[in-house]
């Protein structure tokens, strides 16, 4: 939590809060002792905060804390894990419930694939294949993530058009996760042997940026139709063990992305009925 606090108080300057400016700073940033003034706590409390030696903290505090640091509502989030850490949400998962890959078989012009809670592709259809081109049931299980995709694959790296967005939305996802479920060992592990495997990670990991990406744009290069400048939604899929989302893409209608995804689908599908 300390190296999460510091960051944020790291970022704000006195002078956008009003705070009278006073005194050579070594750091930029406010002082622990403008926070402390900002949040209505002593000093000696929030520097305990930052040095993790407070117990039991309310959620008043974290809310004045929050406050002071002008967190966004995920960081609101963040803080509220790392200060009172959720009981256990961990579960285990098995293989993807056949209903559930049933719908996504079912999204015949729409590329969906189904998330587990550490970026794990569980399940995918057609149309993802297509517009990806990699073939996800080839891939190794510790390979068939997007953690690992994006920062080590070749062939994602280079369809994808703004990478380093991309990139730094997986690590604040993953920051927020993190906090989400303190007590998932397989990601504490994933997060440590990323951060000692991609200087490129690692990077991102230590802005301490967090975020819970529920929609926004992917644009892909793909070398067959060309930039596919695609929306995505993730869908929350709450009580199935080991699932986090179902994500689906979408192109606007009547444009130059739409047009490309319909020929490539039905491109796609020949292809698969000449195979079959």
């Amino acid at each position: 939590m300390g190296e999460f606090l510091r960051s944020r108080r790291g970022r704000l300057r006195p002078e956008e809060l009003g705070l009278p400016v006073w005194g050579r700073r070594r750091v930029p940033g406010l002082r622990r002792e403008e926070v402390a003034q900002l949040a209505g706590v002593s000093v000696e409390y929030y520097v305990r905060l930052e040095q993790g030696r407070a117990e039991a903290v309310s959620e008043g505090i974290v809310d004045a804390i929050a406050g002071a640091l002008m967190l966004s509502e995920d960081e609101r989030r963040h803080l509220r894990n790392l200060a009172r850490p959720p009981r256990s949400l961990s579960r285990a998962g098995g293989p993807l419930r056949p209903g559930l890959q049933q719908l996504l078989d079912s999204m015949t012009r729409a590329p969906a694939y189904i998330v587990g809670h550490r970026t794990d592709i569980l399940g995918w259809n057609a149309a993802a294949v297509a517009v990806f081109g990699i073939d996800f049931a080839r891939l190794p299980e510790s390979e068939r993530s997007w953690m690992h995709l994006v920062f080590f694959d070749p062939h994602i790296r280079a369809i994808t058009a703004d990478l380093d967005l991309v990139a730094g939305h997986i690590a604040a996802d993953m920051r927020l996760q993190a906090s989400h479920r303190p007590d998932d060992p397989e990601l504490r592990t994933l997060l440590r042997d990323m951060t000692a495997r991609s200087p490129e990670f690692r990077e991102y990991w230590e802005t301490h940026e967090v975020s819970d990406f529920q929609y926004g744009r992917y644009v892909v290069h793909h070398p067959t139709v060309g930039e596919l400048q695609l929306d995505y939604e993730l869908l929350d899929i709450p009580g199935e063990p080991g699932v986090r989302a179902l994500i689906a893409y979408t192109a606007a209608p009547g444009t130059d992305t739409a047009r490309a995804l319909d020929a490539l689908l039905a491109s796609s599908t020949s292809e698969t009925n000449r195979a079959s």
